[in-house]
């Protein structure tokens, strides 16, 4: 997704930005944007040794003290999971350090495969997954390892939306590499977006150009996250029920619901899907735009049409 000129940085192994309608308030909303981005990936990242998801990882069936911020994620994983029926589930860390991604993405392109023969790991399963949040504490059972990939980034979004128009006022949007969430005031025209396979992608690339007016919006693809696998090509969008690479129907699903944790999950699920992606996205009733590996696009649910900018 583009947003055309705005300042942005790099963090979760991405570019993040946020706009704001009071540009007085602007760079206090960059800063609660870092410190959420910062907080997050103290909790959730897989590539870290002192994250709480790679203690919880590491520990080899024990119970873990984590932080607030880690429960809250764990708790949207699990319920993300729940709500897919098990097509986004927080369980597939060793499927994707299987498939090599067990390290930032560009460092998995540069280096040569090294883990030829080890086979595709199918995800435990999110009831795998214990919770107490009364204790602080997170246990997972031996060998289960854990990836908040799909979820922890959007619910940055939407907690860093929700905290500037807390603490500062006015509306605001927040792209975390695809992952969109608006709250507050809007513009008086709502707040134009490029939707594209890759949310860098410049306005002339294919995508199209539409106006949000509030909640999420997310953009799964299987064409950016991709590197040499063992058995060839892969990508990181995992499908839980074998371990591999989703099977590719689309290359690219955005949604749009109330809350971008909401349209992650379905974009993404969606992707795992595969053909009955459409008629499951409409059961839903969640606007959505779907584009085939052979750039065929299927607009459901009242998807808007393209708007000039």
């Amino acid at each position: 997704m583009n947003f055309g000129a705005a300042d942005s940085l790099q963090a979760l192994g991405t570019t993040v930005r946020v706009l704001v309608t009071d540009g007085a308030v602007s760079a206090a909303a960059h800063e609660i944007l870092r410190q959420e981005v910062e907080a997050i990936d103290l909790a959730c990242s897989r590539f870290r040794a002192d994250s709480d998801l790679a203690c919880v990882n590491a520990a080899g069936g024990r119970t873990v003290a984590v932080s607030p911020l880690f429960l809250e994620a764990v708790e949207v994983g699990i319920r993300v999971a729940r709500a897919t029926g098990g097509l986004v589930d927080l369980t597939v860390g060793a499927a994707l350090n299987s498939l090599g991604y067990d390290r930032d993405i560009e460092e998995v392109r540069r280096r040569r495969w090294a883990r030829a023969g080890e086979g595709a790991v199918a995800a435990p399963g999110w009831r795998t997954v214990a919770v107490d949040r009364d204790a602080g504490e997170v246990r997972v059972a031996p060998g289960v390892e854990l990836d908040l990939g799909a979820s922890a980034k959007a619910l940055a979004a939407d907690r860093t939306a929700s905290r500037i128009v807390r603490e500062l006022g006015g509306g605001v949007l927040v792209n975390l590499g695809g992952d969109l969430a608006i709250a507050g005031f809007e513009p008086a025209a709502g707040w134009v977006v490029r939707v594209a396979d890759d949310h860098e992608a410049r306005p002339s690339a294919p995508g199209q150009s539409i106006r949000v007016r509030g909640g999420g919006l997310a953009t799964s693809s299987t064409t950016v996250r991709r590197w040499n696998g063992a058995a060839g090509e892969v990508h990181h969008i995992v499908d839980p029920r074998t371990g591999e690479s989703a099977k590719e129907v689309w290359r690219t699903v955005s949604v749009a619901a109330g809350s971008c944790v909401d349209a992650n999950a379905a974009s993404t699920a969606a992707i795992i899907e595969g053909e009955s992606a459409p008629a499951w996205l409409e059961r839903l009733g969640l606007p959505s735009r779907l584009v085939s590996v052979e750039d065929d696009v299927v607009a459901l649910c009242g998807w808007p049409s393209e708007v000039a900018t």
